[in-house]
């Protein structure tokens, strides 16, 4: 036909443009979203039992919480790899990938699951300060809660392959369907059925068993072969090592700043913990974009397409850095709105306006450092933000915070070492992509 588009005989058919950004965020950050508003439920769910209850669930559930943060590099590890080979055609090696990744999240998930059981008393005593009932709680929770670990990290190894194949979509389906089983038989089995606390626990790892199954079931349509690679396995270990030491000294800063404000008084604690749940919600959202950066660089990179991964910390950055300063007009504009709907004490209140300031002013700055993050996990390039991460920790959010106290800066003092935190770790990062060190397979960069 006349202005048909014919090509050439033997020429290939042309390679399909990448997913946009926000095709791959958007479904990111529903998977992201769907267990803190699972476990706002649950609260509420286990609230009406009482507040021995309720600290029982802080307890234990802040425990398993920090276990599965420790491990997510069976996500963001794992979606980097697999990206890369199926950047570079190969998909049943991005499968083999996952499978490897979920071998790994059995054998990390039993070691969890065997630590809680014999440390779960010692644990939440020291959590809940001492011996009593909050920490009897606790206990009786994790222990049953535990038996869910190798479920989660199996679901967290799934997610990670994936990703890393761009299908987004389904794991959407799998996490909103277990999610939503535990939804429905919380409050069932914590009030009629009489279960109390541990109904709750029995719900978290009903809700794990039907989305680890969903991710099992899907390797096995891949029909990939089920046999243990230990030199992936072993790669898996260094890239999970450095995102381990990682995501500890970060845990270990903000139990510090938590600390330093503690002791600042119970106003400054409230206030403190009021815009650090803020963050930590907000961060969601903005970690939708290194998820998609991760697929996008690891496919470009998988492709020998350096080009494209250049073009895509650009969309990604400009995508991180509007979402920031978006997020930081709403935050400005609804700062005499948002805290008190978390408390009506003027103390806390006062405090929280002195905090609002550094929250809302920092957000620009971290969805260009989250967006970037993806960038660099894509190319494999952790080693460097390993040291990124802790330098930035030992150099700015350690040293102001715990100066805070002695030189009577308050909360102002530890926020501000929050900033220089997002600081530091915005120029590192913006330095290497900058350059060209992280455009080289994982084997060949040097953190």
């Amino acid at each position: 036909m006349i202005g048909e588009s014919r090509r050439p005989p033997g020429s290939a058919a042309p390679r399909p443009a990448p997913p946009g950004v926000l095709a791959l965020a958007l479904p990111a950050l529903v998977v992201l979203a769907a267990e803190p508003l699972y476990l706002l439920v649950d609260t509420a769910v286990v609230g009406n039992l009482g507040t021995v209850a309720l600290g029982g669930l802080a307890v234990g559930g802040g425990l398993l919480a920090w276990a599965a943060a420790l491990l997510n590099f069976l996500a963001y590890g794992t979606t980097a790899r697999a990206a890369r080979r199926a950047g570079a055609g190969d998909r049943a090696g991005a499968v083999t990938e996952g499978v490897q990744a979920t071998w790994l999240a059995v054998a990390l998930g039993l070691l969890v699951l065997l630590l809680f059981q014999l440390l779960a008393g010692p644990l939440t005593r020291a959590l809940a300060g001492g011996a009593g009932p909050v920490a009897e709680a606790g206990e009786q929770w994790l222990r049953v809660a535990a038996l869910g670990a190798p479920l989660l990290l199996v679901s967290l190894a799934g997610n990670g392959w994936l990703r890393g194949v761009q299908e987004l979509r389904r794991p959407v389906r799998y996490v909103v369907a277990g999610s939503l089983l535990s939804l429905v038989l919380c409050p069932v089995l914590v009030h009629p059925a009489g279960l109390g606390l541990v109904g709750s626990a029995v719900a978290n790892v009903v809700g794990q068993a039907l989305t680890a199954a969903l991710f099992v079931r899907a390797l096995l349509r891949e029909d990939a072969g089920w046999r243990v690679h230990p030199t992936a396995l072993a790669r898996q270990l260094v890239v999970g090592r450095d995102l381990l030491l990682r995501a500890a000294v970060l845990q270990i800063s903000f139990l510090v700043a938590a600390g330093v404000a503690a002791r600042a008084g119970t106003a400054a604690l409230g206030a403190h913990q009021i815009a650090l749940q803020l963050f930590f919600f907000l961060a969601l959202v903005l970690d939708a974009y290194a998820i998609a950066a991760q697929t996008l660089v690891g496919h470009a990179l998988g492709g020998q397409r350096p080009d494209e991964a250049r073009a895509t910390a650009r969309r990604v950055a400009v995508w991180g850095l509007g979402t920031g300063c978006a997020v930081a007009a709403v935050l400005l504009a609804l700062r005499d709105v948002l805290p008190p709907l978390f408390t009506d004490d003027p103390a806390v209140l006062a405090q929280a306006a002195v905090v609002w300031w550094f929250l809302a002013g920092f957000q620009p700055l971290a969805g260009v450092v989250f967006a970037l993050d993806g960038v660099l996990m894509g190319a494999g390039d952790v080693g460097y933000l390993r040291t990124v991460t802790i330098a930035s920790a030992l150099v700015g959010f350690l040293p102001l915070s715990l100066l805070s106290g002695p030189l009577d800066l308050g909360l102002a003092g530890v926020w501000t070492g929050l900033t220089l935190f997002v600081v530091l770790r915005l120029v590192a990062v913006l330095v290497r992509v900058v350059g060209d060190r992280w455009l080289g397979t994982p084997e060949t960069v040097a953190p």
